[in-house]
């Protein structure tokens, strides 16, 4: 090699090296507190997808509190949460086109309600307005056997279709997905 060909590695070398330092010190060399997250299934020929963000417990008393019983939640951290349906699903029991969606809910101690609104791209609950709910289904919540510190949406296999499953702190909720 010569000795210019070194020089230009050994300064594109540098410039990476000073780039991932400046980087990871902006972010305190650390995850962010609600780090995004995504879940993603396959089932009879159609793909979900949902994009969130993870809160962390941090010793917080969730569901009630941070969370408030009663009121529309937008699923997660930050942005809206989104869920993309690469075809048409039946939802909780309602029928549901193909397209991208913000998911809510609003827990309560018995029930959740989970709402499928239209407008996908919203900060947190901020703008939410009822009137572009697609669809509201209703699910039982249930006690975890151990404590989940990290929000965490999530599908499982179920005979047809698939299962959404929302947990955190000592709660879970589920709801069927099917074509």
């Amino acid at each position: 090699m010569t000795n210019g060909i070194q020089r230009r590695i050994s300064a594109l070398v540098s410039a990476l090296l000073l780039c991932a330092t400046t980087f990871l010190h902006a972010q305190g060399g650390k995850t962010p507190p609600s780090p995004a997250a995504t879940a993603t299934a396959t089932f009879d020929g159609v793909t979900a997808t949902v994009n969130y963000s993870q809160p962390g417990k941090k010793g917080r008393e969730i569901f009630g509190k941070l969370v408030p019983f009663g009121e529309v939640w937008r699923t997660g951290a930050n942005a809206a949460t989104t869920i993309t349906f690469s075809g048409d699903v039946n939802f909780g029991g309602k029928a549901l086109k193909a397209g991208t969606y913000a998911l809510f809910t609003i827990p309560t101690k018995d029930k959740w309600t989970f709402i499928i609104n239209s407008e996908a791209k919203q900060m947190g609950a901020f703008g939410y307005s009822k009137d572009k709910d697609v669809l509201r289904v209703e699910a039982i919540p249930t006690a975890t056997k151990e404590l989940v510190e990290r929000f965490t949406i999530s599908f499982d296999k179920a005979d047809k279709g698939t299962i959404l499953t929302l947990a955190w702190d000592m709660t879970k909720v589920s709801l069927p997905i099917t074509k």
